[in-house]
């Protein structure tokens, strides 16, 4: 019997694992894949808190687990068929067997799009990002195209605006979605009813395959090409409506990253986030496992770790 399982060893999850295992809670942590996050697969850390100099998101990550493993966490990889948390006693279904705790953290993080473009997945961190506000100082003075049709994308390429030479904004759609007013971004070209069709280059991104709103294909000659387009989901559905989620499937959880289920909480992108960063989502799993603190010792309330 566990004190605490996690589910997910992102920096949510690993900062939360760090947490408990430090104030002496039995810890186990669970991921199917610790390599294949937003995070391991970023190629280069800059903004992160402490950390100066080249640094990827996987060596990061392993740091901060080496940290959660010191403190007593215990880590394993397998992938979870189904859990029960309703009871008092929350219960992880395996493929490798049943595990049994006090507590559960939910820090999945989110999934991805079901198909991704062409050449997208090779040139990750090579030249294509998901986040212009870790990766938009790296292009300073270079072109890049931005795809999408939401308020993230706009936001994402006004971000990008201010270090870039130019900017191609390819919007599939024939407007941006839930916008109601453009403004005038420096440098860009916005090219609506555009369709997205191929990321090219070798070891760097060299350019983007459009087909355009007239029906013809032209390559946009880019230095980087960041995604915002839909169907990036928190990774909830295991859950299988035991906790309340709202109508994307985020966790709905108080300031204390606590769900309505008691003994149920979340962090990092299986909640609404304002923005996601891993610093955000570390965060978020500190405050969750003082939450957990609170609720296994039955505390009056949240008990900071200063020492």
């Amino acid at each position: 019997m566990y004190d605490v399982i996690i589910i997910g060893a992102g920096p949510a999850g690993a900062s939360s694992a760090i947490y408990t295992a430090r104030g002496n809670l039995k810890t186990l942590v669970i991921d199917k894949a610790p390599n294949t996050g937003a995070l391991a697969i970023t190629h280069k850390i800059a903004n992160y808190p402490g950390v100066i100099g080249d640094l990827s998101g996987k060596d990061l990550l392993d740091t901060m687990r080496d940290q959660a493993k010191g403190f007593g966490a215990e880590f394993i990889q397998t992938t979870i068929t189904a859990v029960d948390v309703e009871d008092e006693t929350k219960v992880v279904f395996t493929a490798d067997g049943i595990y049994e705790g006090k507590s559960i953290i939910i820090a999945t993080g989110s999934k991805g799009r079901n198909r991704m473009l062409p050449g997208e997945e090779n040139l990750l961190g090579r030249g294509v990002s998901t986040c212009a506000t870790c990766d938009g100082a790296f292009f300073e003075g270079k072109t890049v195209a931005v795809i999408g049709d939401s308020e993230e994308a706009l936001e994402e390429a006004q971000a990008l605006s201010k270090f870039t030479d130019k900017i191609y904004f390819v919007v599939p759609r024939p407007e941006l979605q839930g916008v109601h007013h453009v403004p005038e971004l420096k440098g860009t070209d916005i090219l609506y009813k555009a369709k997205p069709l191929e990321v090219l280059g070798e070891k760097q991104v060299e350019g983007l395959r459009i087909r355009t709103s007239a029906g013809s294909e032209e390559v946009l000659k880019v230095d980087g090409v960041f995604v915002f387009l839909s169907g990036s989901k928190p990774g909830t559905d295991f859950l299988q409506d035991q906790v309340p989620l709202d109508e994307d499937g985020f966790m709905i959880l108080d300031s204390s990253m606590q769900s309505s289920v008691a003994g149920v909480f979340g962090a990092g992108e299986v909640r609404r986030t304002p923005v996601k960063q891993a610093v955000v989502a570390a965060a978020d799993g500190a405050i969750a496992a003082m939450a957990v603190d609170k609720f296994i010792n039955k505390r009056a309330q949240l008990i900071p770790q200063y020492k």
